[in-house]
C-alpha cells in the first residue's frame, strides 16, 4: 500500500542566527575519493586487482591527494591491495591513502598491519551513533555509544605508536550522523578528541556522514553549522562530509555543508556507491569550475574518466548525467540550436574573454567534448541547427533563406523516419536537393563582353549554347534562358561569399529564382566567382518543368 502517513517528517534543529545562507564558496574543499572502498563495496561484482589499480591510477592522474583504498580488516582482497600499493611503491609522495575500520581492537590492529611501511596514511575509524541503531541494534544508552567511540579512538592511537616510521592521520566518523541527535553527535566526537588531543599539534579529521540522506539539504547545513559552533577544539579539526544521494540531493547537501563550515568532501567519481550512490565529485567539482573556482582536480578528459569508471564498475553512465553525459552538450530543439549558433558566433566575433554562451554553461572543449556533440538533428530541430551542422562539419555557410529551405527538406526526412539524422546525411540532402545537377545543365564555358552599361554574354551549357544581354552576368544568363525557353525568370535572392582563404579560396554562390509561379533554390562553388554564380542559376533552373522537358523528363 502506498501510504505516506506511516513516515515521520524530519525535525529541524533550532539554529537561531544561522550564517550559512549568507556565505559563498570561494575555493575548493579538500577532496577524498572513496571509489575504492565505498564505491567498490556497492558493486555486484567488486573490482579485481587490475581494475583497482586502474582506478587508483586514474584518481592520482586527476589530482586526488587523499584516496580511501579499502577496508583491509574486513576484506582479504582489500588487505592484499593495500599491501600491493605499499610494497610496490605505487603511492606518489604527495598522495595519502586512507583505510576504514570499525572501532574494534582486533580490526584496528589488522588495519595497521595492512598499512605497515606506508609513508603516510589516514586511519579512518567509525561506529554507528544514530538513534535508531542505538535503540534497535545495539540496545545501548547514549553513554554506551560514546564509550565505543572513545575506546576505538584510544586503540587507534595506541596502535599507531607501534609504527613510528609512518606519518599517521586519525579520522573518526559518527556513522549515520544525519540520524543522530546533534548534541549526542557532538558529545561522541568530543570524547574522541579527548583521546586524540589534536591541540598538541596534529590535526584530526571528523567526518560527518549522511550515511542515509534523511532531510532536505538546508537541514543538513543546519546540522553542520550547529556541530561546528559547539564542537570543542574546532580550530584543530578538519570537518569532512560524506553524503549519499538517497533523496537525490547529495551534491546540494555537500555544497551547503561547505557553506556551513565544512572543510573536506568525500565522494566518488560519477556517483557510484551504496543504494543511490555517493556524492558525485565530478558534479560538485564542475559546479565550482563553472563558477570560476579552481576545483583542484583535472577533469579535462571526461571521456577517459568515464571509460575507466565504466570498465572498473561495469556500470554505464547515464547519457544525461550532469556535466559528463553524452547528451549534456547536445541540443535538438530548433530554438536552442539557433541560440547556440548565434551565441557562439557572437563569442568569436567579439573575442570575449569570459564564456557566456546560450544553453552552454561551460565550453565543452574544457572537458574534452567537441562542438560536434552540441547540436544534433531530429524532428524537433530547426533551421539554425541544420545550418550549424553544415558549417561546423563541412564549412558550408548558407544564408538564412537557404537555411529555411534546407531545414524543410531535413525536417521532412526525419519526420518520415522518426529518427535522428547524422551530419553526413544532412550534407547528402543538401547536395542532392541544391547542388547536384545533370550534365546537361553544367556550365562548360562562358564569355563576357562589356558594352557600355551592358554585358554581352555567350554560354556553353551541356550540349547547348545561349546568348544573352544584361546589366550583369546573371541578368545576361536570365535573358538567354528566357529567350531560349520562353519563360519569365526572376532572381529573388542571391548570396556569395568566400570559402577558405588565400590561393585555395573558392566562391560559394546561393540563389533563389522564380520561374513562372514557382521558386527554386540552388548552390554552387567554384574558384571563379562568376562561374559559381552562373552555375547556381543553371542548377536552380534545371529543377523547373521547362528544363525537365528539355531532358525529356515528364
Amino acid at each position: 500500500m502506498f501510504d505516506h502517513t506511516k513516515y515521520i517528517p524530519f525535525t529541524p534543529i533550532a539554529l537561531p542566527g544561522r550564517s550559512w545562507p549568507d556565505q559563498q564558496i570561494r575555493k575548493a574543499p579538500s577532496w577524498c575519493s572513496v571509489d575504492l572502498r565505498d564505491g567498490n563495496q556497492a558493486l555486484i561484482n567488486p573490482m579485481g586487482v587490475e581494475q583497482k589499480m586502474n582506478m587508483f591510477d586514474l584518481l592520482v592522474k586527476i589530482g586526488f591527494k587523499e584516496i580511501e583504498v579499502g577496508f583491509p580488516s574486513a576484506s582479504q582482497p582489500d588487505f592484499d591491495f593495500v599491501r600491493k600499493l605499499i610494497d610496490e611503491e605505487r603511492i606518489p609522495t604527495d598522495v595519502t591513502i586512507q583505510v576504514l575500520t570499525q572501532a574494534r581492537k582486533e580490526l584496528i590492529e589488522r588495519t595497521y598491519k595492512a598499512l605497515k611501511g606506508a609513508t603516510r596514511a589516514i586511519v579512518h575509524v567509525y561506529n554507528s551513533t544514530s538513534t535508531v541503531q542505538r535503540d534497535q541494534v545495539f540496545a545501548l544508552p547514549p553513554e554506551g555509544i560514546i564509550n565505543i567511540a572513545a575506546q576505538g579512538a584510544k586503540w587507534v592511537k595506541e596502535c599507531a605508536m607501534r609504527y613510528p616510521k609512518t606519518d599517521w592521520i586519525f579520522q573518526y566518523s559518527p556513522e549515520s550522523f544525519t540520524g543522530t541527535d546533534s548534541t549526542h553527535a557532538i558529545a561522541v566526537c568530543n570524547a574522541v578528541l579527548d583521546e586524540w588531543r589534536p591541540e598538541l599539534g596534529q590535526k584530526v579529521i571528523l567526518n560527518l556522514p549522511a550515511t542515509v540522506e534523511m532531510s532536505t539539504p538546508n537541514v543538513f547545513a543546519d546540522q553542520i553549522e550547529y556541530f561546528c559552533r559547539n564542537l570543542t577544539r574546532r580550530e584543530h579539526v578538519i570537518i569532512s562530509l560524506h553524503t549519499h544521494n538517497d533523496r537525490g540531493c547529495g551534491v546540494a547537501a555537500a555544497e551547503l555543508g561547505i557553506l556551513a563550515g565544512a572543510d573536506r568532501i568525500e565522494g566518488t567519481l560519477l556517483g557510484n556507491g551504496e543504494r543511490t550512490g555517493n556524492m558525485d565529485i565530478v558534479i560538485m567539482a564542475m559546479n565550482l569550475y563553472s563558477q570560476g573556482i579552481n576545483p583542484q582536480l583535472n577533469l579535462s578528459n571526461i571521456v577517459e574518466i568515464i571509460d575507466v569508471v565504466e570498465d572498473c564498475t561495469n556500470i554505464g553512465i547515464a547519457p544525461r548525467h550532469p556535466w559528463a553525459g553524452e547528451l549534456v552538450y547536445t541540443a535538438f530543439s530548433g530554438s536552442h540550436q539557433d541560440a547556440i549558433r548565434k551565441s557562439i558566433q557572437y563569442h568569436k566575433e567579439h573575442d570575449q574573454s569570459f564564456w557566456n554562451v546560450a544553453y552552454l554553461p561551460i565550453d565543452p572543449r574544457d572537458i574534452g567534448r567537441r562542438y560536434e556533440a552540441v547540436v544534433r538533428i531530429n524532428s524537433q530541430s530547426g533551421k539554425g541547427g541544420v545550418a550549424l551542422v553544415l558549417e561546423r562539419d563541412y564549412n558550408i555557410e548558407l544564408p538564412k533563406w537557404m537555411q529555411i529551405q534546407l531545414s524543410k527538406v531535413v525536417q521532412a526526412k526525419v519526420e518520415k523516419t522518426g529518427r535522428e539524422i547524422s551530419s553526413k546525411d544532412i550534407k547528402a540532402l543538401y547536395e542532392n536537393y541544391f547542388v547536384k545537377v545533370d550534365d546537361e545543365w553544367n556550365l562548360k564555358y562562358y564569355h563576357l563582353q562589356h558594352n557600355q552599361q551592358q554585358v554581352d554574354a555567350q554560354f556553353s551549357v551541356g550540349n547547348k549554347s545561349f546568348k544573352g544581354r544584361g546589366a550583369g552576368v546573371l541578368e545576361a544568363l536570365c535573358s538567354a534562358l528566357s529567350d531560349q525557353f520562353g519563360c519569365d525568370i526572376q532572381i529573388l535572392q542571391f548570396d556569395q561569399h568566400a570559402v577558405g582563404s588565400g590561393s585555395d579560396a573558392e566562391a560559394q554562390s546561393s540563389i533563389k529564382v522564380k520561374v513562372g509561379t514557382e521558386s527554386f533554390f540552388a548552390s554552387a562553388t567554384s574558384s571563379d566567382s562568376s562561374a559559381a554564380s552562373l552555375q547556381a542559376l543553371l542548377t536552380a533552373f534545371s529543377k523547373t518543368q521547362t528544363a525537365s522537358s528539355v531532358l525529356g523528363v515528364a
